[in-house]
């Protein structure tokens, strides 16, 4: 997969399991790539309806209005199957399922793919974003 491509070609980023707290790794990473000009969309049940850095949370990808582009996860490595499950009825399509560092599910990877979504396992956007900025 071209990340380069992805990111350049890319304006919303699905944060599942987006926490309130700035100290947890899907608001740091959500933070930076809202300031890096990408618009965020909060996904976790526990905080449907709060602000999180400006944007309402939803409690699931089908409670997503806009099209999303990358549907960002930080969810466990088991939950996963269930979350490209979600994915892949969202209308549009969104490009990729990027699981993040630790998380990798075959499952999950084969239900994106096969609905003609790519697939990131294991990898962080931010870091990943942040490397491709680097070498420009």
């Amino acid at each position: 997969m071209d990340l380069k491509a992805l990111f350049a070609g890319s304006k919303t980023i699905a944060i599942v399991g987006m926490s309130t707290r700035p100290e947890r790794p899907s608001h740091g990473v959500a933070s930076y790539m809202q300031h890096a000009g990408y618009r965020i969309v909060p996904v976790n049940p526990n905080y449907v309806g709060q602000e999180i850095l400006g944007e309402t949370c939803v409690a699931a990808l089908a409670d997503v209005t806009a099209p999303i582009d990358i549907v960002d996860c930080f969810r466990r490595s088991e939950d996963m199957a269930e979350v490209a499950q979600a994915a892949v009825l969202m209308r549009p399509l969104p490009k990729v399922l990027w699981m993040q560092l630790g998380v990798e599910n075959e499952e999950a990877a084969k239900i994106a793919r096969d609905a003609g979504v790519d697939v990131v396992q294991n990898q962080c956007v931010e870091i990943e974003f942040m490397a491709l900025q680097r070498n420009k």
